[in-house]
């Protein structure tokens, strides 16, 4: 009866310690996959081709608020370039609200977003609701989709 005992008591405390570091790694990610969404947001604002290339696969899809025609990884980079042109810059980005799912090596976020630009000397606030898809790829996540709606 002892031995059963001590049995069941090192198999829960063996159960304890991995759960524990599957929350650890859990919150790991979660910060790993944010630093990414961030990463792809600034760098549409910003232009910056090369962290888009990296993040934003050939496959991709987005559907964005107020527009018909969904988009590929091509006409995103081709926003990008055109809101730079413009003269466009990024003021403020904000996330006040996100969840995290994780399917293994596939992660839904939902957020509300809250974003200011300028254009030419004119500011602009635009938020609303995003789900974004993220996939691990050869150890990298990546965002290859993702739907907006505005509610500004």
């Amino acid at each position: 009866m002892h031995r059963a005992i001590r049995i069941v008591s090192v198999a829960l405390v063996g159960i304890v310690v991995l759960t524990g570091s599957s929350y650890a790694s859990s919150a790991d990610d979660r910060s790993d996959i944010l630093k990414v969404r961030e990463a792809v947001w600034r760098a549409w604002f910003a232009n910056d081709t090369k962290t888009l290339h990296k993040l934003v696969p050939p496959d991709t899809i987005v559907i964005s608020a107020g527009e018909d025609k969904w988009k590929t990884q091509a006409e995103v980079f081709q926003s990008a370039t055109d809101f730079q042109k413009e003269g466009g810059k990024l003021i403020r980005l904000e996330f006040p609200r996100t969840e995290i799912q994780r399917f293994g090596e596939v992660v839904i976020i939902w957020s509300k977003y809250l974003v200011e630009t300028e254009t030419n000397g004119k500011r602009s606030l635009t938020s609303g609701r995003v789900t974004e898809v993220f996939v691990r790829r050869h150890g990298q996540w990546t965002n290859p989709g993702w739907h907006t709606d505005s509610t500004t």
